[in-house]
């Protein structure tokens, strides 16, 4: 996969995380791919965006910062944060729940067996 298209691929799945969590935090998807901080609830959408993209996914976290506009230690900072709320018995199963949604995500159309054509 070339750059450019693994770039636009990274850039989808980080709209599709955003989606998720902003459906799950209440906050609109915009202000989670603002470049802006925004309020608290905001930040916390953006940290679990940010975390099912490295989880969901398996995006390293530099291609998780490229695709928000962020810096890695901040999406290393984000990671941490949600890991360490895991403890909690519900945090962990509505995470649990979000990272679910992520991976089973099927791949694009273009790049499943259904797209390509013999």
């Amino acid at each position: 996969m070339g750059v450019l298209k693994k770039r636009a691929n990274d850039a989808a799945v980080a709209e599709l995380a955003a989606s998720i969590a902003s459906y799950a935090v209440g906050v609109p998807q915009q202000d989670i791919v603002d470049d802006a901080r925004g309020s608290m609830n905001t930040a916390f959408a953006r940290q679990v965006a940010m975390y099912l993209c490295h989880v969901g996914f398996e995006l390293s976290l530099a291609r998780v910062a490229a695709a928000f506009g962020r810096d890695r230690s901040t999406v290393a900072h984000a990671c941490h944060a949600i890991e360490d709320r895991r403890d909690e018995g519900q945090f962990d199963l509505w995470i649990g729940a979000l990272e679910a949604m992520m991976r089973t995500t099927p791949l694009p159309f273009a790049e499943s067996d259904a797209g390509v054509k013999t």
